[in-house]
């Protein structure tokens, strides 16, 4: 299925090896079967999709799209205006603080996030955080790849957890 995906090494940082599979999201039936795939995996568990910046967003818009539901975005620090709720997480590389409006999420809504590529499950983690202290439930989490024996899978466990494909790191 990720067949188009690129892996590219000491990105961005020495030592780090990045997986970009917006090439094969830019492939109309890989991206469809995504889509399809982590609906299929959720139906009927929630009523918002969480994207998380940047390539969730890709996920989350049409996965929003194709159900119907409500779409929220989860943003790198700075980039919302107005009241925002912040949630510093660890990366492999250093760390980093997503937002999220809190006016951007309808109480007691069921959030389904989604994201590209699992690795230390930190910015999931940091959504999930950002989603309940705004009032909603964590549907699930929804991702395209796992990168194995990074420790995002254990880092998750208190969230039903979907995963397309499981690699090593």
């Amino acid at each position: 299925m990720l067949e188009q995906s690129e892996t590219i090494p000491d990105f961005p940082k020495p030592g780090i090896v990045f997986r970009d599979l917006t090439p094969a999201f830019a492939d109309p039936e890989t991206f469809r079967a995504v889509i399809d795939d982590l609906s299929a995996a959720f139906a009927g568990t929630f009523d918002a999709v969480a994207g998380v910046e940047a390539r969730g967003f890709l996920l989350a818009s049409a996965l929003a799209y194709s159900t119907s539901t409500h779409l929220v975005a989860v943003r790198k620090a700075g980039k919302l205006p107005g009241e925002v709720l912040s949630e510093e997480y660890a990366l492999e590389y250093g760390t980093a603080t997503l937002q999220l409006k809190p006016s951007s999420l309808r109480a007691g809504a069921r959030v389904l996030i989604v994201d590209d590529v699992l690795a230390t499950g930190g910015s999931c983690r940091a959504t999930a955080r950002l989603i309940e202290r705004a009032g909603g439930t964590v549907a699930g989490i929804g991702l395209v790849l796992e990168l194995t024996g990074l420790g995002g899978r254990q880092a998750l466990s208190h969230y039903p957890l979907h995963v397309l494909v499981s690699e090593p790191a």
